[in-house]
């Protein structure tokens, strides 16, 4: 029977020569396993980062040509495109060809068409032109009598011409009497002079006796070439600079108005030519 020895208490292991085991501190198994655990996630957490920055930096490169809606602060519906790095891709549209300059005082390619002017509506197409070779014979002591007031002709009062009921008195006949001529400004239209020289002409478009200046624009202005339109016996008279402008008349005054496709437009500048009444 082998000899057992009881153990000695704790408190006093140095008696009967025993003694506990130092070689090893107490724990230490449990201390390598944390440490190992320890190192392996802040090794996972590194890796982790660094993927994370990996695929960061190449969403940036990726997104550095595409565009970017503003923020907030800039006005709505505005595209913007950000500017790579240094290290990023190429500008945009760095593979396109560049435009040739265009030289120095040649013409542009291509030239913006001019927008349409508003014209003046043109008269019934059963209006005949009058023959170019026709020459108007000249013709002494004639009125003009208006078509819509048949007792009312024209006649020059104050410089102008107006639509005047006439008296008998010979003043007024006289001034209610003119000659056609041929048109200063073209032979087939006509001119109208008074008794004392002076020709009918238009000015700022209200018809008025004028002195002959000479110039081109008084022999324009005091031009009139007849249209002759569906009502017979009846004439009316355009403009020769201002085509599409007929003389009619308006609060009995005298005008050059451009041309109205309507009932009442006809009747103010439609007039009947009829012996001179002085």
């Amino acid at each position: 029977m082998s000899e057992q020895k009881s153990r000695p208490p704790q408190d006093r292991p140095w008696e009967s020569g025993w003694a506990p085991d130092t070689t090893r501190a107490p724990g230490t198994r449990r201390l390598w396993l944390a440490g190992a655990l320890a190192l392996a996630t802040i090794t996972a957490c590194v890796t982790a980062v660094t993927v994370m920055d990996q695929e960061s930096g190449e969403q940036e490169k990726n997104r550095a040509a595409e565009p970017t809606t503003l923020s907030s602060s800039a006005p709505g519906g505005l595209i913007s495109f950000a500017t790579p790095s240094e290290g990023g891709a190429e500008k945009a549209g760095a593979d396109r060809p560049h435009p040739s300059p265009t030289p120095a005082g040649s013409a542009p390619t291509a030239t913006p068409s001019p927008k349409p002017e508003k014209k003046a509506p043109k008269p019934p197409k059963t209006s005949p032109s009058p023959t170019k070779s026709q020459k108007p014979p000249a013709s002494h002591g004639i009125s003009i009598r208006s078509v819509n007031f048949s007792d009312r002709y024209w006649r020059v009062r104050d410089g102008y011409v107006r639509l005047d009921q006439i008296g008998s008195g010979p003043e007024q006949r006289e001034d209610a009497t003119f000659r056609r001529v041929a048109g200063l400004s073209d032979s087939s239209c006509y001119s109208f002079t008074t008794a004392d020289g002076r020709y009918l002409r238009h000015r700022s478009f209200v018809l008025v006796a004028d002195r002959n200046d000479g110039s081109s624009l008084f022999r324009q202005d005091a031009t009139f070439c007849p249209r002759v339109w569906s009502r017979s016996g009846t004439l009316t008279l355009e403009s020769v600079n201002y085509p599409g402008r007929f003389l009619r008349h308006r609060n009995f005054q005298l005008r050059l108005d451009p041309f109205e496709n309507s009932h009442q437009y006809y009747s103010d500048a439609s007039f009947q030519i009829v012996s001179g009444l002085d």
